[in-house]
């Protein structure tokens, strides 16, 4: 399938109402067609991985084409200079978080690229750094402890940034984290009580939430029942 019959496929099934809804939940609606990601993935299960066909998609602007790129991209040829372009492209933190969910965290660079990314100042480059050690925890079940330990301290000088996008990620990635098991929930809370002491209110706010979650009933019981 060519990029001209995806686009064209894509523009067809645009859905307007869905596209109001979107922005209504911050999405940036230039450019959007409203399409729900259960068709984009039916779209990228019939294309297949196409690394060739991914970048022309990605270049289209298309909110739903973006998405469909890293649904199909093949994660062992995505280049650094690749990794680059594209969150300098993110203007919408959906199409943050598909390409960090479908692509980013399998491609071997990611935990380089966290740490280069949490440095910057952009918003969404700045939130890809989190979003992305959130689909790890999530995702990575047999990454170490070690591996997501190094990264609260990043969680903890992120934690003061006070624009949406970001600190709603830092939050994510600490809570994902935090939700793995016993061990790195100890942490994780431990992080928390350190980021709820900061004079931010976005530090006060992450934390606050996090701990929530990650002292829950809920959380605490799942836990105890997965090391048993």
């Amino acid at each position: 399938m060519q990029t001209k019959q995806i686009l064209k496929k894509l523009k067809s099934q645009a859905n307007p109402q869905n596209v109001e809804g979107m922005a209504r939940f911050g999405i940036n609606p230039q450019k959007t067609y409203g399409i729900t990601i259960p068709v984009l993935r039916k779209m990228a299960k019939e294309i297949g991985q196409d690394h060739q066909l991914a970048q022309p998609l990605w270049d289209s602007g298309i909110h739903e084409a973006r998405i469909l790129a890293s649904m199909i991209d093949k994660p062992e040829k995505v280049s650094e200079k690749q990794m680059e372009k594209w969150v300098k492209d993110f203007d919408s933190w959906d199409v943050c978080d598909q390409v960090c969910m479908n692509l980013f965290e399998k491609v071997p660079l990611a935990s380089k690229k966290i740490n280069d990314w949490s440095k910057r100042k952009e918003e969404f480059v700045k939130r890809t750094a989190y979003a992305l050690m959130a689909c790890l925890a999530w995702h990575n079940k047999e990454a170490p402890d070690s591996f997501f330990v190094k990264f609260l301290l990043l969680i903890k000088k992120g934690a003061t940034d006070e624009r949406n996008f970001v600190k709603k990620a830092v939050n994510w990635a600490l809570r994902n984290i935090g939700k793995r098991n016993l061990a790195l929930n100890k942490k994780a809370i431990a992080v928390s009580q350190e980021i709820q002491k900061i004079d931010s209110k976005s530090a006060r706010w992450i934390a606050g939430d996090a701990l929530r979650e990650l002292t829950s009933e809920a959380v605490q019981k799942r836990l105890l029942a997965k090391k048993a």
